[in-house]
């Protein structure tokens, strides 16, 4: 059998613009037809379409599609359709919808496939919108029979799952009921190490049950979610077929009868990946917004020219303006580093002074400040009027602005609302710093296109006289470490003491992590690319008592 596989970036609600990505695959797959067209999970509506399943016109307007496309599948009576898209469940309780595998063929529908498990961790909130299928069972189609799933419904196979969710394994019952290909339509989201895990999960399912296996994944950004794409095929011994591209677009036929090649498999570098997906995140927010062009204060630091420069490769050169603001405590390297970025990058570049602002605030305050120290309340209304000025050209040219602040840095709240936070997308939020020097480096691997004196310099805010990072923050390689322990892997305090580390380093940590909880409710939307981000992944409270 001859399967076309299309790895595509559906947008999330343009029902219109998704169907005519399905016809034009179609269209084009006309002098050569497959026997079977294969698209991502809910590929009609994009995903997550979230509470737009609430909404009793999106539905119908989906359902309308559905029809369309039936009748369109009659003019191509060699080829099945099959895609993802919500379905009415038509019960009188419940959540009303199905998460549905539809197969189209020669006018008809042929088979519905509900979706099993509906996972509702981390960024999943499937069991809000959808009702869980009652039955699973496989289709003929040609010569062969189909066993088809949908995304989770693959990742319960006890071999490899340290913990069992759910009680059935949806590929095993397939398999038992005599498929002879397997074929998972999903809409799996980024991390780091995810593509390696569903490699060895889908390799394994084909192995273990001597069915060739079908994987296909979108390839796109949505809010906060990356989809790398990594779609495969293997026989049925588990060797590979076919490994399709890391974030790209990718429509390709493959021939099932083919033999794999065994261990052919290699995970991108971990950098590498990280770079690709957050290129592609800072691409697709924007495009879906309806932004062409970014604007980002360029402070001679790391954390922004590693943004800048993530910006013009997902988005060009032409696109970008870089803003320099410096004020009274701000050096004349760093402004200098700036604007080499800025040349190196080819980007327009301005210098706004903001000293005179700066002045002017404190002399409209000085009464009401009277007898007080300064503190970091002067600090503040630095960052604060960078984040106006960048609103502010945000507002009369309709450019994003693109906020530089790092995962570590949110995490202890070594930020400022209403400052450095402003913005419309905080591209490496989900960047510890010390991966934020990996990726300067990644840049700067054929030409040095991060001026050598922003990578070596102590990192500061340059907010008061001589002020650097670790003044106020344990170094960075411990910081992001214990991060990593207490967000990413939820370790206790007396946990994470346990593994050696410095008892008051460890509390002053965690008790700057849980008392910023209500500056990172009111951050930009950031790109997720660790297991674990703040934003729609992490919920915890912030009126709140607890011991960590």
């Amino acid at each position: 059998m001859k399967i076309t596989i299309a790895q595509l970036n559906p947008v999330v609600g343009d029902i219109e613009g998704n169907l005519a990505k399905i016809i034009n695959v179609l269209s084009s797959n006309r002098g050569k037809p497959s026997d079977l067209l294969v698209f991502s999970e809910l590929f009609l509506v994009g995903y997550p379409p979230r509470d737009l399943l609430e909404r009793a016109g999106f539905i119908e307007k989906t359902q309308k599609a559905v029809q369309r496309l039936v009748k369109i599948s009659a003019e191509y009576p060699q080829t099945g359709i099959l895609f993802g898209v919500p379905l009415p469940t038509n019960k009188k309780t419940g959540q009303g919808l199905y998460n549905s595998a539809l197969l189209l063929y020669q006018g008809k529908i042929l088979m519905s496939q509900y979706k099993s498990l509906l996972p509702t961790y981390d960024v999943f909130d499937e069991a809000r919108y959808f009702e869980t299928a009652s039955e699973i069972h496989t289709v003929p189609f040609k010569d062969e029979i189909l066993g088809i799933s949908i995304c989770e419904d693959a990742w319960n196979d006890s071999e490899l799952s340290q913990k069992k969710i759910y009680p059935i394994d949806p590929i095993e019952v397939l398999a038992l009921q005599g498929a002879t290909i397997l074929i998972n339509i999903s809409a799996s989201p980024f991390h780091i190490g995810k593509a390696e895990i569903r490699y060895n999960i889908i390799r394994n399912h084909a192995g273990k049950h001597k069915i060739p296996f079908i994987f296909v994944n979108q390839v796109c950004a949505n809010d906060e979610l990356i989809f790398d794409g990594n779609s495969m095929c293997f026989n049925a011994t588990g060797e590979l077929i076919k490994k399709f591209p890391a974030f790209k677009e990718q429509v390709q036929t493959i021939d099932m009868s083919l033999s794999g090649i065994p261990e052919v498999y290699e995970p991108q570098a971990v950098i590498e990946s990280v770079y690709e997906a957050l290129v592609l995140g800072i691409r697709d927010y924007m495009r879906k917004c309806g932004f062409s062009k970014a604007v980002i204060g360029l402070s001679g630091g790391i954390d922004s020219a590693v943004t800048c420069c993530l910006a013009q490769a997902a988005i060009g050169s032409e696109n970008i303006l870089g803003v320099s603001m410096p004020s009274p405590y701000s050096s004349e390297g760093s402004i200098e580093d700036s604007r080499k970025l800025a040349e190196n990058l080819s980007i327009e570049f301005k210098v706004i002074p903001i000293s005179t602002i700066y002045s002017s605030y404190l002399d409209s305050l000085k009464d009401h400040f009277h007898g007080k120290k300064p503190d970091i309340t002067e600090e503040n209304i630095q960052a604060r009027i960078r984040g106006n000025i960048l609103m502010a050209l945000s507002n009369k040219y309709g450019f994003l602005v693109l906020s530089t602040g790092n995962k570590s840095e949110l995490a202890v709240g070594y930020c400022t609302l209403y400052g450095d936070m402003s913005g419309g997308l905080a591209v490496i939020s989900d960047i510890p710093k010390t991966m934020v020097y990996e990726l300067a480096h990644y840049i700067n691997k054929n030409s040095g296109i991060i001026p050598i004196e922003t990578i070596e310099k102590p990192p500061s805010a340059e907010l008061k006289p001589d002020q650097k990072d670790q003044d106020t923050l344990p170094p960075y390689d411990i910081l992001d470490r214990l991060l990593h322990y207490y967000i990413d892997q939820d370790y206790s305090m007396q946990d994470i003491i346990d593994l050696g580390f410095e008892p008051e380093t460890v509390k002053w940590v965690i008790r700057a992590v849980d008392r910023n909880e209500y500056k990172r409710r009111q951050a930009s939307p950031g790109l997720k690319v660790t297991t674990k981000a703040f934003g729609v992944g992490r919920r915890m409270p912030i009126a709140a008592k607890y011991e960590t």
